[in-house]
């Protein structure tokens, strides 16, 4: 088992949900953690617990070079990179404009990528590192209306893979998370801007059933602890040969497995028999 302690992080995504959890685990493990998020006044209290909180926007450039300059010009780099920042973009292809569609590319695929770029010659430097990237069940399935969010997931999958082959040479690893449901903000971003967006027109009635749905998976009670996904996290960090994929919380084993060995058809069948 590798020990944390003393090691450099950054979080992104910080201000709420996993990312806050994550960054009180990694203070608990004796690093220097730096919380990356919009909303920065949302981080007061992990501030307090000893986080260096940072805003930053993944998609605006300048913050993000700013974050890694001051990251760089603090600490030499990072030893750890957690891209957890995203949001999930719901409602029809046909009713969803191409620039909200870019716009969730930005934040869930580009942003990451590029605060990766510019984290990786510091690791490469050192010949050590663990970039570990929160993608999705999401990424290995899908369901209703979420063509543009599983679109990005699915992508950060097959980027996290090649990026993978690409700094194994460098001694960093690059390790993807898989989180179910899990109890954060996801389902009330996701269930209001959907049946706004198909209101009156054919994709309603569904869009309706979808948002129903969504909100009864993530009532209370309904998913899994954030500190599933942070115990995944700790597991990955913790050994020298991290898995490639770890993945846990309500569903996410259940759905994956249907999907890969029952085919399309039936995994087909069984979303949709959801939001009737």
């Amino acid at each position: 088992m590798s020990s944390l302690k003393n090691k450099v992080a950054l979080v992104t995504g910080a201000s709420s949900g996993m990312g806050k959890d994550f960054a009180k685990a990694l203070l608990n493990e004796g690093m220097t953690v730096y919380a990356a998020a919009r909303r920065v006044e949302q981080m007061d209290d992990i501030k307090q617990l000893g986080a260096i909180p940072i805003k930053m926007d993944v998609t605006n450039d300048d913050q993000v070079q700013a974050a890694v300059k001051q990251i760089e010009t603090d600490q030499g780099g990072v030893d750890v990179l957690i891209n957890n920042a995203g949001f999930g973009l719901y409602g029809s292809v046909e009713d969803t404009t191409i620039d909200d569609a870019r716009y969730q590319f930005e934040v869930n695929l580009f942003g990451m990528a590029r605060l990766t770029q510019l984290l990786v010659p510091s690791m490469r430097n050192k010949n050590a590192g663990t970039i570990v990237n929160i993608s999705s069940m999401g990424g290995k399935i899908y369901t209703p209306l979420g063509a543009w969010y599983h679109a990005t997931k699915h992508a950060v999958e097959g980027w996290s893979d090649c990026l993978r082959l690409e700094l194994q040479q460098f001694g960093i690893n690059v390790v993807i998370i898989e989180p179910g449901i899990i109890q954060t903000e996801f389902g009330d971003v996701v269930g209001g801007p959907m049946t706004e967006r198909s209101k009156g027109g054919p994709y309603e009635p569904m869009a309706q059933s979808v948002a129903n749905a969504t909100a009864d998976s993530y009532k209370e009670g309904g998913g899994s602890s954030p500190q599933v996904v942070t115990d995944l996290l700790l597991k990955a960090l913790k050994t020298d040969s991290p898995k490639t994929r770890y993945h846990g919380g309500k569903y996410a084993g259940m759905m994956m497995f249907i999907r890969k060995y029952f085919g399309d058809r039936a995994f087909d069948k069984m979303v949709l028999s959801t939001v009737k």
